[in-house]
């Protein structure tokens, strides 16, 4: 399964159960299935779960391996459209694509869609790559 240098001690997203099914610049498909403990009050998936999913797609996304270390890119801002709600035991797929980069700023479409092709969710993430901190 292909792993991306993003998930390396990237609790949340093992804590999600987040899978890599593709991992190439600029294109990101991964998944995870909706847990019990992931639903809210209505009994669907939690907004902020599908969230979740779509920012660590966009993460996967948005940043190229670096060869030396010595820069990241995050997120300076994104929107999210829900379409369609997601129920326990579904599996979600979330695949992103890089659609711009202008200098240090980059634009990202990510697209949380059920197992069957329902679309669930639509994120667009802004980027930007910044010098990477040293860990305190």
């Amino acid at each position: 399964m292909p792993h991306h240098p993003v998930l390396t001690g990237d609790r949340a997203s093992e804590w999600l159960g987040i899978s890599v099914q593709r991992a190439d610049p600029g294109h990101c498909v991964i998944s995870m299935v909706v847990r019990e403990e992931m639903r809210n009050g209505f009994g669907i998936a939690h907004g902020g779960m599908v969230f979740a999913l779509a920012d660590s797609c966009f993460a996967m996304t948005c940043n190229d391996p670096d060869p030396d270390g010595t820069t990241m890119t995050v997120a300076q801002g994104v929107d999210i459209n829900f379409l369609s709600s997601a129920h326990p035991g579904q599996t979600l797929v979330a695949e992103g694509r890089r659609i711009a980069v202008a200098g240090r700023s980059g634009l990202c479409d990510i697209t949380v869609s059920t197992q069957e092709g329902e679309v669930i969710a639509q994120f667009r993430g802004r980027s930007r790559t910044v010098p990477r901190r040293k860990k305190a």
